[in-house]
């Protein structure tokens, strides 16, 4: 199908609110109703730069070594707009806007990975859990080299996402380079059905709880919540891990949901574009799941978008301690809007900010304590003798104290196990002032 020429009047209603799409409410893909700027019937057209337009297509149309339509010619000038403006911002054909979609309802055939560019280069921001992503070991920052036999330094980010997804039961192989590594490593994954579970929850010791947030979707906030009282049914909580590590984002309101099920009011969020509708401001509600329990906030490389939006608000409203490494920096908001024939177009519109005013935009939150990703080596040699270990030691005269073993997984997680010592210390702390 061929789009229609950019003139003033095609244009015009191909941005129509009538023709927009309704909202979906995220922050990587947010769909608001957009309506024209007040000097857009003042504007006057470049006319030269049309021109100009206009003879470089006909120069390709008549001169190019093979012989190109109207449609693919129009389509990429498109594409070219849009692709110059920002990495988020993309014309989409039938089968890409139809693909994004499906990835905003939460199911499709792909190995779920979240990528982007970065310098150019295909990169991964993060691997969703539970994922064969996740399962093959890919990590945030990986830089993808090719997929099967395409080199990606040929691709859009559509067409590597493209290429990307397909067929449950398909293999799929990837060319990756780690940062720190001389050579690339060939990773062979098999697609499945990405059905991801956003919240999962755990005890990591009595009273410890571990709340992972993998990706933030419709039900997210009410799925804390839950998880909340769970854990509470199971042990009154004397600290909270909130795991927002590799999470690549999602649904604006579902990041607003869980900043207030720990806050008690105060701003959240707000946003800030060129028109009026895309300015919004987001405050917590007086009742919270978790008003008082301490509170340690897991960020890195790979938490971006709407983890941000909660990291921000939870730091600046002094909640909780973020730790870990800093975050991706995504701070934009993009609109989908349909453009009639099946098409569509993804455009940013507006870049949202921390209560404190802090744009989170190719910045990122910044963790206040920074602990790098690495793992505890418990050897030997570094076990040194204690009075009960010596022969014939005086027995005390109180009850044999139990001793706590480091589990596997925290000895595997070395950040992780950094925030429950916060949080142990913060408890004694909070204990002292009662």
């Amino acid at each position: 199908m061929t789009p229609a020429l950019p003139l003033p009047g095609r244009t015009r209603r191909a941005l129509s609110p009538r023709r927009l799409l309704a909202p979906l409410l995220s922050v990587g893909l947010l769909a608001l109703p957009l309506a024209a700027p007040a000097t857009a019937a003042t504007d006057d057209l470049p006319v030269e730069e049309i021109q100009t337009f206009a003879e470089v297509f006909e120069r390709i149309k008549r001169g190019y070594v093979e012989e190109v339509d109207d449609g693919t010619l129009l389509r990429n000038a498109m594409r070219g707009m849009l692709s110059e403006l920002d990495p988020h911002s993309a014309y989409l054909d039938r089968e890409e806007f139809q693909s994004l979609r499906e990835s905003t309802q939460g199911e499709f055939g792909g190995i779920g990975i979240e990528v982007g560019l970065e310098d150019g280069q295909l990169t991964v921001i993060t691997p969703i859990d539970d994922t064969p992503a996740s399962r093959a070991g890919l990590q945030a920052r990986d830089q993808i080299l090719r997929i099967d036999d395409a080199p990606t330094e040929q691709l859009s980010l559509q067409e590597a996402v493209n290429l990307m997804r397909g067929e449950p039961g398909t293999a799929i192989e990837l060319t990756i380079l780690r940062r720190g590594e001389s050579s690339p490593r060939t990773v062979t994954l098999t697609r499945e059905v990405i059905r991801t579970e956003s919240v999962r929850s755990e005890l990591l010791e009595p009273g410890f709880g571990y709340l992972r947030i993998s990706q933030f979707q419709t039900r997210t906030g009410d799925q804390v919540g839950e998880h909340i009282r769970r854990l509470e049914r199971e042990a009154p909580l004397s600290g909270l891990v909130l795991d927002l590590r590799n999470n690549p984002g999602g649904v604006l309101q579902a990041a607003v949901a869980v900043a207030d099920a720990f806050l008690d009011g105060g701003l959240i969020v707000y946003t800030e574009g060129r028109l009026p509708d895309t300015e919004m401001r987001f405050s917590a509600a007086s009742q919270t799941a978790a008003p008082d329990v301490p509170l340690v906030v897991l960020i890195n490389g790979g938490s971006a978008s709407a983890a941000e939006i909660v990291a921000g608000a939870l730091q600046d409203q002094r909640r909780g301690v973020v730790m870990g490494t800093e975050s991706f920096g995504k701070g934009s908001v993009q609109q989908i809007m349909p453009l009639g024939n099946g098409e569509g177009l993804k455009l940013t519109t507006a870049l949202y900010f921390t209560p404190g005013g802090r744009s989170i935009q190719a910045q990122g939150i910044a963790p206040d304590v920074q602990v790098v990703r690495g793992r505890v080596e418990v050897t030997e040699s570094s076990r040194q003798v204690r009075e009960a270990d010596l022969e014939g030691h005086l027995r005390s005269r109180d009850a044999p104290r139990e001793r706590t073993e480091l589990s596997e997984r925290l000895r595997e997680d070395y950040q992780l196990g950094e925030a429950l010592n916060l949080l142990k210390a913060l408890n004694v702390l909070s204990q002292r002032e009662r």
